[in-house]
């Protein structure tokens, strides 16, 4: 084959470099080599005989304000302003519970896999193994713990892991839980065991149901319970089980978010899904309690209810949040909330030829949403490993059982050892064990804060960042009784901000509803994964370039804020 070439032309590195001097030069390279190198090419130009001509090279001048070394200036100086605005945010003076030294027998501590006796106390050296190896953070020490079964820890080493954006997660402060003998423990227990017997009361019976009202009535007369309560003072069903943030106790139970349809490409996705039947409770005979807290499989499963539904019971929402992935109620939210007229007014608002597409548009929420939960699930196993260790609530069930029974003595405070709900739930199942929504009971990591919990704090408040939080839902909508159909819903106003803060809370609550988790990892981990979202947003203001680009949105605790790329302040 013969070429045409001219010194200007140059042939790609790939099929050999020539001399300016050589008029035919041969290419030592495949049939195969030629056609993926030179693919702009017809196949006729160079397997036709005829003369190969390449079109000259071009050198594209690069325009912009900012170019070449400057360009590269500005990258390294923004990549290092970020990560000493948020290294020089103060490490948190920790606090726990005291629990861990307190009890002998780890009593207040998560031990799930480890080796227990009867009762279902840990072994001490088992445990004393389980802590050199989280003080250590040294695979070979983590393989060393003696375990109970085939079951293993829920990915320890994670809370070891360096951020390259946002707030490092050991950086992020929480308070101290609750105690073992405490009376908010208590009131904790007391809402999970009436979580667990109200499981099957229909949302659209909620507030008239007999065992609703009990509950509500019960939990009135816990000393330091801290959920929501009505003007009166007391806990009524329209609180019951609900959240502490803006728009939590506003209209039906359920977000409107878990209830409408989400656009996804050119397709739709419907909220209905399979859930268990009714008085499907798990965990309640004290063999297979025990086997699962040594790390046994389960020996039962689910079964699910023909055909698909909406959430109709908090059995439902407990199944939701079963089988989730980590950020999919926000991804579902998002692409709900931009298929509204609902963005909140940001740099290209009142721009004329120019969108936000990729800084303040959809590229940008998708995007931030889902590494605000890879970056809030750091931060909850931070704490989780390195400095709470909390028990999960079944662990704490088994210490009621054997009191009650006269097994063991533990400090279990007196008020929930005067609620009727541990009759009513022995009268149920046959025994004072915490009845579980799922086989295998908790995952295997401590229980505070929630993980589930700490994404949502963390992925709406990137929402309510970008949304306008008083947007009102035209259509808003309940399930019919029969759960396949859905209703205009009357009632006080729905709004975006309070639809995403209630979205939050089902998604906390519904795992407590399940009997994994108490009602302080729940807001504690709401408000820890706000402070790791807020740091995200500020991360993300430091990468654009428009001018007088910033958030505002309303915190959890109902506080408006401004959040520039250096500071959160009162809007």
């Amino acid at each position: 084959m013969t070429m045409k070439k001219t010194p200007e032309d140059t042939l790609p590195a790939e099929v050999g470099a020539v001399s300016a001097s050589e008029t035919q030069p041969k290419l030592e390279v495949s049939r195969r080599g030629v056609l993926r190198t030179l693919g702009g090419l017809t196949g006729a130009s160079l397997l036709g005989g005829g003369t190969l001509v390449l079109p000259k090279s071009a050198r594209a001048a690069e325009v912009g304000p900012l170019t070449g070394v400057g360009r590269e200036a500005e990258v390294r100086m923004r990549r290092i302003d970020a990560a000493d605005f948020q290294g020089a945010k103060p490490a948190p003076v920790l606090a726990c519970n005291g629990d861990e030294a307190r009890y002998a027998n780890r009593l207040g501590n998560f031990s799930k896999t480890l080796p227990h006796n009867d009762l279902g106390e840990v072994d001490a050296a088992a445990y004393d193994a389980f802590l050199a190896a989280l003080d250590s953070g040294q695979v070979v020490d983590f393989d060393a713990i003696p375990n109970g079964g085939p079951g293993r820890l829920a990915n320890p080493r994670a809370a070891y892991a360096f951020p390259l954006s946002g707030l490092d997660s050991h950086k992020a402060d929480m308070p101290a839980v609750h105690a073992f003998d405490s009376a908010r423990q208590g009131a904790e227990a007391g809402e999970v065991y009436w979580m667990a017997a109200t499981r099957d009361v229909r949302f659209d019976r909620w507030d008239s149901d007999p065992l609703t009202v009990t509950a509500a009535e019960d939990m009135s007369l816990f000393s330091d319970f801290s959920g929501p309560r009505a003007s009166t003072g007391q806990v009524t069903p329209s609180t019951l089980f609900r959240g502490l943030t803006v728009g939590d106790t506003t209209g039906p139970y359920i977000s409107q978010f878990l209830f409408r349809d989400v656009p996804y490409g050119t397709g739709v996705i419907s909220q209905m899904a399979r859930f268990p039947e009714r008085g499907t409770d798990f965990m309640i005979n004290y063999n297979n309690w025990l086997g699962i807290q040594n790390g046994q499989p389960p020996t039962l499963s689910n079964s699910l209810r023909d055909g698909a539904a909406y959430i109709l019971r908090p059995r439902d929402l407990a199944e939701y949040v079963h089988g989730d992935y980590s950020y999919q109620a926000y991804l579902n939210a998002a692409l709900i909330c931009l298929s509204l007229d609902a963005l909140d007014p940001n740099p290209y608002s009142v721009a004329v030829r120019e969108g936000g597409f990729i800084t303040f548009g959809g590229v940008a929420i998708l995007d931030l949403v889902a590494r605000a939960a890879l970056s809030s699930l750091r931060a909850a196993w931070f704490h989780k490993w390195l400095v709470h260790r909390k028990l999960r609530p079944e662990a704490f069930g088994g210490a009621v059982h054997n009191t009650l029974t006269g097994a063991a003595t533990y400090p279990i405070h007196p008020e929930l050892l005067g609620s009727p709900v541990l009759d009513v739930v022995q009268q149920q199942h046959g025994s004072y064990l915490l009845p579980q929504a799922f086989p295998e009971g908790s995952p295997t990591h401590p229980s505070y804060p929630a993980g589930h919990a700490t994404i949502a704090g963390a992925c709406v408040t990137v929402l309510k960042a970008f949304f306008q939080e008083e947007y009102v839902f035209e259509d808003p909508v309940v399930p019919r009784s029969n759960g396949v159909e859905l209703r205009h819903y009357e009632g006080p106003a729905l709004t975006l901000g309070g639809e995403l803060n209630k979205l939050a809370s089902n998604i906390a609550l519904g795992r407590n509803i399940a009997g994994v988790h108490w009602r302080a990892d729940g807001d504690d981990g709401l408000a820890l994964g706000e402070t790791m979202g807020l740091a995200l947003l500020q991360d993300h203001l430091r990468t654009v370039v428009e001018d007088a680009a910033a958030f505002e949105l309303t915190r959890f605790d109902g506080t408006r804020v401004r959040v520039n790329e250096d500071s959160v302040v009162p809007a």
